[in-house]
C-alpha cells in the first residue's frame, strides 16, 4: 500500500483540475500491489481506496474484539482479568493514538498538497462544540477520579491514578485534533491516516463501552445501597445478585472532599460516554473524506446560517418545554434521593412526558407533510456526513424503542391496570412513536435542497449593517433602532411563505424539547430503572443489561437529534 504522486495531470483531467485552486498542480493517487495491472489510473485509484478503507476497516474490527473480549471477560470472570488489565489495554491503544494524533499534525498534514480540499458539511460548529463540551467534563472527571483514587490509595492500584492521567491527555489531544481538522480531505499518505482514523475509532468505542459497564456498576452499588436503607425502614428489598455484596471493600472516609470527589465523579459519568461517540462520528466522516475530492461548486456552496427569525410560536412552546422540564425534574431528583420516596413524582414525571412527546410526534407530522408539499429538490450529492447522521439517528433511536418495547410487554403482562403502570405503559407507546416521527422528519429534511435567499435581501442587510456602523446611536436613536429591528423581524416573519414559517416553529420547538429530554435522563433521571416494575418482572440482572444497552444511545439520540434539527431549521 502506497500512493504514487503525478506531478502533473493529464489532458482528460484539465476540467478536473480547473476546479480545484489555482497553486495546486499535484495530484496524489493511491496505488495498491494488487491492482498494479489496472491500465486505467483512475481504476486503480479507485480500487486502491477501497483496498485501503476494507484493511484499515479489518483493522479496527479486530481491536474492537479484542478489547471487548477483555471487557466481557472482566465482567464474567473478575479474577482472571481485573479492570486494571482493562485499563492497561486501553492505556496502551490510546498511547498509540496519540503518536499517530501528533505525526498527522507535525508531519501528515504540513506536507505539500495535503489538505487541497475541506468538507463544509463535516464538523459543524455545534459538534465540534459538544466535543469541546463533553471533553471537558471528561476532563473533570478524571481529575475527580485521579483525587478519589488518592484518598483510597491505601486499597487502590496505582493504574487507578496513572490511567486517569493517561485519558486527560488523550481528551485534550483528540479535542483539539478534532477542532481543526475534523473538515480535512488528506491527499497524501492514505492507508496510514486511515488506519490512524480507525484505531483512534476503535479506542474511543472501547472507552465507551467500558464506560457503558462501569456506570452499570455504580448503579447497581447505589440500588443496593437504598435497597438496605429500605430494609432497615421496614418495607420489603427487591431481588438482586449476591455478588453487589463484594463492593464495599473499600469505602471513601467519611470527609468533605471524598464526598466531592465521589458525588462529582458519579455526576459527570454520562459525559464521559456521550464524548466517545461524538469523537467516533467525526472520526468516521475523516475516514470516509480520506483521498476524497470535492468539486470547486460545492466548496463554493453558501452555506446557511442560524438566525433567529421567522419564528415566535416554537421559542414559546419550546422554552415552557424546557422551564416546566426543569421543574418537574427537580422534584424528581429531590424525591429520588430521599429515603421514602414517593409514587407521586412518577405520576408527574410520566404525565410530563405524556404531554409533552405527541406534541412532538403532531409537530413532527406536520413539517413531513409540509416537506412532501414543498416540492424541494432532493440533495442527490454524496455526503459522508449526511450518511452518518441518518445511520446514527436510526441507530441511537433503536436504544430507547427497546427499552419501551421490554417495558410494554412487562407492563402489560403485571398489572396494566393500576395508575402507575398505565402511565408507564402510556409513556412507552408514546416514545415509540415520537422517535419514528421525528426521525421521518429530520431525514426527510436532511436530503432536501437549500435554497439560498434572494441576493438583493442580502445586499440590503448589509447596506443597512453599514449604516448603523458609520453613524454614533444616542440615547433616543437607540430606541428608535430597537423599533426599526422589532417592525423589521415582524416584517421578515409575515414575508416567508407559510410552509417554511411553520418548518421553522416545528424546528425550533422540537430542538429546545430534545434538549430537555437529553438534559433529564443524563443527569440521573431513570424511572425506567428506579419504578422497579421492569426490574421484578425481568430480574435484576437482565433489566440493568437492557437499560444499559438503550439509555447511553437514547441519551446520545437526543444530543445528535438537535444537530439535525438545526440543520432543518437553517436550510427551511
Amino acid at each position: 500500500m502506497s500512493d504514487t504522486k503525478v506531478s502533473k495531470p493529464c489532458r482528460h483531467c484539465k476540467i478536473r483540475s480547473a476546479s480545484v485552486p489555482a497553486d495546486t498542480t499535484t495530484i496524489h493517487y493511491e496505488k495498491f500491489w494488487l491492482y498494479r495491472h489496472c491500465s486505467s489510473v483512475q481504476q486503480r485509484h479507485q480500487q486502491a481506496q477501497k483496498a485501503g478503507q476494507l484493511f484499515s476497516g479489518l483493522l479496527a474490527m479486530n481491536v474492537v474484539f479484542l478489547g471487548s473480549a477483555f471487557i466481557s471477560s472482566m465482567i464474567f470472570n473478575r479474577v482472571a482479568i481485573t479492570l486494571a488489565d482493562v485499563w492497561i489495554l486501553l492505556s496502551i491503544l490510546k498511547v498509540l493514538c496519540l503518536f499517530w494524533i501528533i505525526y498527522y499534525l507535525m508531519g501528515t498534514s504540513r506536507q505539500p498538497h495535503a489538505v487541497l480540499y475541506r468538507d463544509s458539511h463535516a464538523g459543524p460548529i455545534w459538534v465540534r462544540g459538544s466535543v469541546l463540551l463533553f471533553g471537558s467534563c471528561s476532563i473533570l472527571l478524571n481529575v475527580f477520579q485521579i483525587g478519589y483514587s488518592t484518598i483510597l490509595v491505601h486499597c487502590k492500584s496505582r493504574v487507578e491514578i496513572l490511567f486517569p492521567v493517561i485519558g486527560i491527555v488523550f481528551i485534550c489531544t483528540q479535542a483539539y485534533f478534532l477542532w481543526h481538522h475534523s473538515k480535512d480531505c488528506i491527499q497524501v499518505q492514505h492507508n496510514f491516516t486511515r488506519c490512524g482514523l480507525m484505531v483512534t475509532t476503535a479506542t474511543n468505542l472501547l472507552v465507551w463501552l467500558l464506560a457503558v459497564t462501569n456506570d452499570t456498576l455504580h448503579m447497581e452499588i447505589e440500588s443496593q445501597l437504598r435497597e438496605v436503607e429500605q430494609r432497615f425502614a421496614g418495607k420489603a428489598p427487591s431481588s438482586h445478585p449476591h455478588w453487589c455484596n463484594e463492593t464495599a471493600l473499600c469505602t471513601c472516609p467519611n470527609t468533605t472532599i471524598c464526598k466531592i470527589f465521589q458525588k462529582g465523579y458519579l455526576l459527570l459519568y454520562p459525559f464521559n460516554t456521550e464524548y466517545s461517540l461524538v469523537c467516533c462520528s467525526m472520526l468516521y466522516v475523516m475516514w470516509k473524506n480520506v483521498g476524497r475530492r470535492i468539486s470547486h461548486h460545492h466548496n463554493l456552496e453558501t452555506r446557511p446560517r442560524f438566525k433567529l427569525q421567522g419564528v415566535v410560536f416554537g421559542p414559546v412552546l419550546g422554552t415552557s418545554a424546557v422551564i416546566i422540564g426543569a421543574c418537574v425534574f427537580m422534584m424528581y431528583q429531590i424525591q429520588a434521593t430521599s429515603l421514602d420516596p414517593s409514587h407521586q413524582v412518577l405520576v408527574i414525571y410520566y404525565s410530563y412526558y405524556i404531554v409533552l412527546l405527541p406534541l412532538m410526534s403532531v409537530g413532527a407530522v406536520i413539517g413531513t407533510i409540509i416537506h412532501a408539499l414543498e416540492k424541494k429538490e432532493l440533495d442527490t450529492v454524496q455526503n459522508p456526513t449526511r450518511s452518518l447522521d441518518v445511520v446514527l439517528l436510526m441507530g441511537a433511536a433503536l436504544g430507547q424503542i427497546c427499552m419501551s418495547y421490554f417495558s410494554i410487554v412487562a407492563l402489560m403482562a403485571s398489572n396494566p391496570r393500576d395508575l402507575l403502570n398505565s402511565l408507564a405503559l402510556a409513556y412507552s407507546v408514546l416514545m415509540i412513536l415520537q422517535n419514528i416521527t421525528q426521525n421521518v422528519f429530520v431525514i426527510d429534511g436532511l436530503h432536501r435542497r437549500h435554497t439560498p435567499p434572494a441576493k438583493e435581501e442580502d445586499t440590503k442587510e448589509e447596506q443597512n449593517r453599514e449604516a448603523y456602523s458609520q453613524r454614533r446611536v444616542s440615547v433616543l436613536e437607540l430606541g428608535q433602532e430597537i423599533r426599526k429591528a422589532s417592525l423589521s423581524y415582524i416584517h421578515t416573519y409575515s414575508h416567508l411563505s407559510w410552509k417554511r414559517r411553520v418548518l421553522r416553529e416545528i424546528s425550533f420547538f422540537l430542538v429546545l424539547s430534545n434538549i430537555i429530554l437529553w438534559i433529564m435522563p443524563t443527569f440521573g433521571s431513570h424511572p425506567l430503572f428506579e419504578n422497579g416494575m421492569e426490574r421484578s418482572f425481568y430480574g435484576y440482572s437482565t433489566w440493568f443489561v437492557i437499560v444499559n444497552f438503550g439509555l447511553p444511545l437514547a441519551v446520545f439520540y437526543r444530543m445528535h437529534s438537535v444537530g439535525g434539527l438545526l440543520e432543518v431549521y437553517v436550510t427551511a
